[in-house]
């Protein structure tokens, strides 16, 4: 069973429309999504190093600041770029990643929307 089956399953029988399910679908499945990019711990570490910048960090220090291997970190990179939690800028040969705007707030909105008792519209 899924996560986006489990969620769905645990809410109160009660009758909802077709629109009001597929919302409560893609909701789900957008929280399911973010949570898999936060579900590593060197995702989780870059990401704290990089909320910690201000306001931006060098790729260069993002791979002094962690025990892998620089292909290791790209690609821990792309995931949190992929998931809408970061973003990059490329000056020279160096990328410069810092927080997205939101990301915060999205993953703040993930947590309500799976622990939330409350019916979502």
């Amino acid at each position: 069973m899924t996560i986006v089956n489990v969620l769905l399953y645990t809410e109160p029988m009660r009758r909802k429309s077709n629109a009001t399910l597929a919302a409560r679908i893609e909701e789900v499945s957008l929280a399911a999504r973010l949570f898999r990019a936060l579900s590593d711990p060197q995702r989780l570490r870059l990401l704290s190093l990089i909320s910690r910048a201000s306001p931006e960090i060098c790729v260069c220090d993002l791979n002094n600041g962690v025990s892998l291997v620089q292909p290791t970190v790209s690609h821990h990179l792309r995931v949190l770029k992929d998931a809408g939690l970061v973003t990059c800028e490329r000056r020279a040969t160096w990328m410069y990643y810092r927080l997205a705007d939101g990301a915060r707030q999205k993953i703040r909105r993930a947590l309500t929307t799976l622990f939330s008792r409350k019916a979502h519209a």
